[in-house]
């Protein structure tokens, strides 16, 4: 019941938007392959955020 109420950290929105996206590319990509691959292309950057975050989660 607490857990409804608790905010969501920054790496935990960035993995929804990645598995989202992830989804969404792999839907495209037997339609659209261009836009699939743009969309993959986005959610490698949301890739890199995270890995970064993780970064600075381990040097802390």
């Amino acid at each position: 019941m607490l857990g409804l109420f608790k905010k969501k950290s920054e790496k935990e929105k960035l993995n929804e938007k990645y598995m989202k996206l992830l989804e969404e590319s792999k839907r495209m990509s037997t339609s659209n392959r261009t836009e699939a691959d743009r969309i993959m292309a986005e959610a490698e950057k949301v890739l890199d955020k995270i890995k970064a975050i993780e970064a600075d989660e381990a040097r802390a």
